[in-house]
């Protein structure tokens, strides 16, 4: 019997680039790929890309120049370029970077057993398409061996709202959201595997409205369903749009118990001149009066969020907005970027904000989002709150595991297992967790 061969993936960008890395890794493991940790060592070296940030297709090309010597001592070996710069620089991947054997964009990736078959046979493969067809459905069904207890589950795809800094409708395409049911096998099958706690996973998750067996289903009707999925204890959705946050989802959040009191809902500025200029199609005022709503449906709810600043025409009052909606708002965590360009995005084509100016400014916002989450998090020391452990710690007898709010929460002396889910009273609060005791 012939040694398996081996996989290399690096992952970069979002969470749903690390779901379609599993699945890849799944597709090519039906020929006969195992995955590697090494790229040293690997058949095949799969680079799944983000085009989020300023100069990410300048980093992959990076990338690959590191593995020259690695292909000229091994003639055999495949690399492939998966993702959104694949999908945004397809052929000029191929042309600037001869080593690459197979370019395949994020809506294709069910198509790569046949695609290694030919690069294989020598060929240069090259697929960016967006296929009619469903590759959710085209790929085999996910092997059945053990998982951890949580999980990314892909429910939605694309974007329609072509924010002015954001390459996500070029590279993922228009909104497409998956069937209730397809989605509803794929948790099943996770949680027969050990998951218990699933995040599912959109670009505008809150605009999901996959069909169900009575017309489409928004995300908190989906929701609903996998609440009655045995054995799966938590769920979590990211990431979300504020025009798409609709009174049933707010309702959820009060109401289901399996839904968990965090939510991810980027507001990027607090200048109504910036969200007009970016596209956002709402205000700060409304923003703020839908966080309102939330935390009234669910008063203890943890609000993380997204920044940008430095925008291109952005003044220091525009600046000061954003920092006023912040101390309103109240971030349990946040993040926060500088603007960088896109190419291709109307934003790169506008006057840009001093580079100094724009440092000045990130500085003082994570400052004050720094203090907010730190606040926050010492606020959970006396707090009873469930723990879903998901890995041994550093010491000895020590577990680690996340809050009902996504903190990241260590135990001594534990007796629980991976998996388990336990009540814990918060002790102590460190730089970047919280430490806690078991109840009973």
């Amino acid at each position: 019997m012939s040694a398996p061969k081996k996989l290399f993936i690096k992952t970069y960008g979002c969470q749903m680039n690390v779901y379609d890395s599993e699945r890849m890794a799944e597709a090519l493991g039906g020929e006969g790929y195992v995955e590697t940790k090494s790229a040293d060592d690997a058949d095949m070296i799969l680079l799944n890309t983000c085009h989020i940030r300023e100069k990410a297709a300048e980093k992959v090309y990076s990338e690959l120049g590191r593995f020259k010597g690695l292909k000229a001592e091994k003639p055999d070996l495949k690399i492939g370029v998966a993702g959104c710069v694949a999908q945004a620089e397809g052929e000029e991947i191929m042309r600037r970077q001869p080593l690459v054997d197979l370019v395949v964009g994020p809506q294709s990736y069910h198509r790569l057993p046949e695609m290694e078959a030919k690069a294989r046979e020598g060929e240069k493969v090259l697929d960016t398409d967006f296929p009619e067809e469903d590759k959710f459905e085209k790929l085999k069904s996910r092997p059945k061996a053990k998982r951890g207890p949580t999980a990314f589950l892909t429910v939605q795809e694309g974007c329609d709202k072509f924010c002015a800094f954001c390459v996500v409708p070029y590279t993922r395409g228009a909104e497409v959201s998956r069937p209730a049911d397809r989605i509803l096998r794929e948790a099943q099958d996770l949680v027969e595997r050990g998951v218990r706690e699933i995040t599912l996973l959109g670009q505008n998750v809150n605009a999901y409205h996959g069909a169900g067996p009575n017309g489409d289903l928004t995300l908190a009707q989906l929701i609903w369903e996998l609440d009655k999925v045995d054995g799966l204890e938590r769920i979590r959705f990211t990431t979300s749009h504020p025009n798409d946050m609709q009174d049933d989802l707010i309702e959820a959040h009060g109401t289901c118990a399996k839904l968990m009191p965090y939510l991810h809902l980027p507001v990027q500025a607090g200048s109504d001149k910036i969200l007009k200029r970016m596209n956002r199609a709402h205000t700060a005022e409304s923003y703020i009066r839908l966080i309102e709503r939330i935390r009234a449906a669910r008063p203890d709810i943890l609000i993380s969020g997204d920044f940008i600043v430095g925008f291109p025409e952005e003044t220091e009052e525009d600046f000061q907005a954003t920092m006023d909606l912040v101390e309103e708002v109240k971030y349990g965590t946040a993040y926060s970027f500088k603007y960088s360009t896109r190419p291709g995005t109307p934003a790169a084509e506008r006057a840009q904000v001093d580079p100094a100016a724009a440092d000045d400014r990130l500085q003082r916002l994570q400052a004050l989002l720094t203090k907010q989450q730190r606040e926050v998090q010492d606020s959970m020391v006396g707090r009873e709150v469930g723990v879903l452990f998901e890995k041994t710690g550093r010491l000895p007898g020590q577990m680690v595991g996340k809050s009902d709010y996504l903190h990241a929460v260590h135990v001594a002396d534990c007796s629980r297992e991976v998996g388990e889910l336990a009540r814990v009273r918060i002790v102590s609060s460190g730089a970047n967790s919280l430490a806690g005791e078991l109840i009973g």
